[in-house]
Parts: structure tokens; C-alpha cells; sequence
């Protein structure tokens, strides 16, 4: 391998610590794939050899939950990051600062509200939708349907209006019904 791939490698793993460390949050492979090639800064391929790496080299600490894993910046890969920050790109680095608020908050939401679906039998689907607030559950959601198409319809309006919907719901319990 040469100089120039070596310096690659490093500065591709000094960004996804950068952009872990930045977040703050756990930050699932789904996400941190999405930053990453949204954005042009390495390929796919790249990046999941780079998360193996740093897992393995304990910069990164990979958790499973809910068949997905979920990654966080180890202590040692903060104190090597501290080291090797001024070798990140100026132009990735002012990137990244300008868009992590943007970026942290995408990443709470797509965390923290849920909504899936699967098959009881052939003619029953159990939807299960959630939202979490840090590692809290508000509401947990498991409700039966009959058709396939329900069962994905009520996903993507939870997806798209939990908030609403978790207010209606709280609404609704707390009134007097005599």
C-alpha cells in the first residue's frame, strides 16, 4: 500500500470518528451511511471496513439493539482524535461543524420514533409504533389489523405524525367520560 492510500485511510477514519464524536448520540450504521454517502466522503464499502476497524482498534464501541447496530466514540478514540484533528480536511471539518446540529437532530428523530410492522398469521398484522425521549419510552403503540396495506399505512403516519397523534391519544384518555 502507498503513502497516499495510507493517508487516505487514516483521514477517512479521523472523519467518522469526527462526525461519531460530534453527534454525541449513538448513532446507528443506517445513519452514519447516509452522512457519509450523502455527502461523498468515502463509498460504502469503504466506510463499513473503516467502522470494523475502528470497533476492532476499540475507537469504536458497536452495540446491537433491535438487530441494528449502533455505534459511540470510545475514550481512547477521543484522545486519538484529539491527536490527529489538524489532519481532517478543513473544508470536511468546517462541513461537518456547520451541519451537526442539522445532522443530530435528523438522527433523533429517525431514533427515537418507530414504527414497524409484521405478520401474526394471514390475516392479522401486529403494527408496534414507539417514540422514545433519551432512553425513556413515552408511548409504546401495538395495535392489530387486518391487512397489510393498514399495517403500513399506520406506519408511515406515525412516522410522519407521532407528535400529533401521541397528543390526541393523551388528549383522549385524560377526558371525562361519563
Amino acid at each position: 500500500m502507498s503513502n497516499i492510500d495510507d493517508k487516505v485511510l487514516a483521514e477517512n477514519k479521523l472523519i467518522l470518528l469526527y462526525i461519531i464524536d460530534k453527534v454525541n448520540i449513538q448513532i446507528s450504521n443506517l445513519q452514519i451511511t447516509k452522512i457519509i454517502l450523502e455527502n461523498k466522503f468515502m463509498n460504502y464499502f469503504m466506510l463499513q471496513q473503516l467502522l470494523n476497524e475502528l470497533c476492532s482498534q476499540n475507537y469504536l464501541s458497536c452495540k446491537i439493539a433491535d438487530n441494528k447496530a449502533f455505534y459511540d466514540i470510545t475514550p481512547s478514540g477521543k484522545q486519538a482524535l484529539g491527536y490527529f484533528t489538524g489532519h481532517i480536511p478543513a473544508g470536511i471539518k468546517s462541513f461537518i461543524d456547520n451541519n451537526i446540529t442539522n445532522i443530530r437532530n435528523n438522527i433523533r428523530n429517525e431514533t427515537f420514533i418507530s414504527a414497524d410492522y409484521f405478520s401474526e398469521n394471514e390475516n392479522d398484522y401486529v403494527v408496534s409504533c414507539q417514540v422514545r425521549e433519551d432512553n425513556f419510552s413515552l408511548i409504546n403503540l401495538k395495535v392489530t389489523v387486518g391487512t397489510k396495506n393498514d399495517a403500513r399505512r399506520i406506519c408511515e403516519n406515525w412516522k410522519k405524525n407521532s407528535q400529533t397523534i401521541y397528543s390526541e391519544i393523551i388528549e383522549s384518555l385524560l377526558k371525562d367520560r361519563t
